[in-house]
């Protein structure tokens, strides 16, 4: 059952990186990938103060500390988990290259699903910005090669379940 799962998973990974053949599809992604690692996120924490005043700040320190539990979570399950990266592991073309050796979970992922959810909780006026942002990185994991469905589909539950504990612990305080 496994095996089936595995060749299901490959063959729309396989499908979906031949996106990456269209060099305005490519590049577009490729740059939402770079500016997903960090600069876009950091980007985006800076701008709250100005939407929110001073209480931005606190938030924007918050958006910050919920990104690093999900920076050392992610690292932690990446090199526990050791999943290699379709490139690897199967014939898919990787176009550009990976920032790891391990691909499970996404954390690109994790953070773009974790920095949207907080948006839309704190900040939704910004949200016609970061929404279409995210799914970009989302997609470019997968049509870069870099990633399995499976590893975005993780990266994308656990950014969601840090963003909403961390939406209750701001709650309580």
């Amino acid at each position: 059952m496994f095996k089936r799962l595995d060749m299901l998973e490959w063959r729309a990974c396989h499908r979906l990186s031949r996106l990456g053949a269209y060099r305005p599809v490519l590049w577009i992604l490729r740059i939402a990938s770079r500016l997903g690692d960090w600069p876009a996120w950091v980007l985006l924490c800076f701008s709250i103060p100005l939407f929110k005043g001073m209480h931005g700040w606190l938030l924007a320190v918050e958006f910050g500390l919920t990104a690093a539990v999900g920076g050392l979570l992610y690292r932690l399950l990446k090199n526990r988990l050791c999943r290699e990266r379709p490139y690897i592991s199967f014939e898919i073309p990787c176009t550009m290259p990976p920032l790891d050796r391990y691909s499970f979970p996404s954390g690109h992922t994790l953070h773009a699903v974790m920095f949207t959810t907080l948006t839309a909780t704190f900040v939704p006026e910004l949200l016609w910005a970061v929404l279409p942002f995210a799914a970009l990185v989302i997609l470019s994991r997968v049509i870069l090669g870099l990633h399995y469905l499976t590893d975005v589909a993780a990266g994308a539950l656990i950014g969601f379940l840090l963003a909403e504990l961390s939406i209750i612990l701001i709650s309580l305080s």
